[in-house]
């Protein structure tokens, strides 16, 4: 094999990949936008709402929606820059959105962790909401916790998915050097990965006074992530629209859903007690392979066929989804896709608001009750609240200061 010279191996080289794509795929903030609602309500404390959503329906839910979306999102926004630039370039360009991240995920936890405990001070609540955090670790030894929280070996439980999404964009500078041997290397790589993190050999230690590890490994979900990133280069090729492999992605989704769901379960239970025993043998087979820590092997075809079923669904480049008539129905739908839309392209504002949103929105919950129209009404101030989020964070983007008019 021919050595290439040190220079070469970091220069510009747009023949080793796909064109970097440059148009933003419709589909890509249209499902990712969904998700971020979905996420909302699965992080309100007790909203009942949350009984209905995907992950109450199968193995995978709304977190593989983000995490592939982000990897589509990245092959976009990082990809081109180190086929532009070359690897130093788009290493610093991927550093620089690690450096974002990090410190969204330090000020969410001080902004919950200080919300929590202004809650606890009122006395208003027989309740702590700091303990229903498990926060009181940090606040009766903050020393310690503090040097965890920075340097991510405390990491809360609900605090847990932007470390996860650092270290996946961490590697990313490896996968796209490993490319330039092909993609074979970078394929075999993530998947290695991905076997060593199934046996916990790569686990994370969340808080120094127990052995739990980060929830979400992140060396099991890179697989998810990387899978989606390079379907977005181009490294693999869309799938064919096929009625066999819409049939397959359905049964798989129709199957599993008593051994993925609790909530289906019990109405399999209900009424076919007999079914539901055998089941009942099975389930802790699937244990591992449906784990979610590790990212087990049924949540990624679980997902991968709901992601063939949405892209279907949807049409070539999205086509299904923009209304073409000009009747009420389809403006109210264009309405919908356009807000949407935006919730996903401003997904990391949109979370890290909506984490916090969420606890608040539980305290309303609290003191107003959960009947049906409370529960309504603070959904949907949840979604109002991360729609303007959404919007306000595109107008920033856009920089309106620079304008000449």
């Amino acid at each position: 094999m021919a050595t290439a010279s040190p220079a070469s191996d970091f220069a510009p080289v747009a023949a080793q990949a796909a064109a970097p794509a440059r148009v933003r795929d419709p589909r890509l903030d249209f499902y990712r936008g969904i998700a971020m609602f979905i996420i909302l309500i699965a992080h309100i404390p007790n909203d009942p709402w949350a009984k209905w959503i995907p992950a109450r329906f199968g193995f995978s839910d709304a977190t593989e929606i983000f995490v592939f979306c982000s990897g589509m999102a990245s092959a976009i926004a990082f990809g081109g820059a180190f086929l532009r630039k070359g690897w130093w370039m788009g290493t610093a360009r991927v550093a620089f959105r690690i450096w974002q991240v990090y410190w969204a995920h330090i000020c969410l936890f001080f902004f919950v962790a200080m919300s929590m405990a202004a809650l606890d001070q009122t006395g208003l609540f027989e309740k702590t909401y700091i303990s229903s955090l498990n926060l009181q670790h940090f606040f009766n030894d903050p020393a310690p916790q503090m040097v965890g929280l920075f340097t991510l070996t405390y990491v809360p439980n609900y605090f847990d998915i932007l470390p996860m999404y650092l270290v996946v964009l961490a590697l990313m500078p490896v996968f796209m050097g490993l490319y330039r041997i092909g993609f074979w290397a970078v394929a075999a790589t993530s998947i290695a990965i991905w076997l060593i993190a199934q046996t916990g050999a790569l686990a994370l230690p969340a808080e120094p006074w127990s052995e739990r590890e980060w929830f979400f490994n992140p060396f099991g979900w890179q697989l998810l992530f990387f899978t989606g990133f390079a379907f977005m280069r181009g490294w693999i090729p869309a799938p064919p629209v096929s009625k066999t492999l819409i049939w397959a992605a359905a049964l798989f989704l129709i199957l599993s859903m008593p051994f993925g769901s609790w909530k289906v379960f019990m109405w399999i239970n209900a009424a076919a007690p007999d079914l539901a025993d055998e089941i009942r043998k099975v389930w802790p087979v699937t244990k591992e392979f449906r784990d979610k820590t590790e990212f087990g092997l049924f949540r990624y075809i679980h997902f991968l066929s709901l992601a063939y079923l949405g892209w279907v669904v949807a049409g070539e480049h999205g086509h299904r989804l923009i209304a073409t008539g000009h009747g009420v129905a389809a403006r109210v739908w264009q309405f919908l896709l356009t807000v949407i839309t935006k919730v996903g392209q401003q997904s990391l504002a949109v979370f890290v608001f909506s984490m916090a949103a969420a606890r608040l929105i539980g305290v309303g919950l609290d003191l107003s009750g959960r009947d049906v129209a409370s529960v309504f009404a603070a959904n949907m101030i949840g979604f109002a609240m991360i729609i303007g989020v959404a919007y306000t964070a595109a107008w920033f983007k856009s920089q309106p200061w620079k304008s000449k008019k």
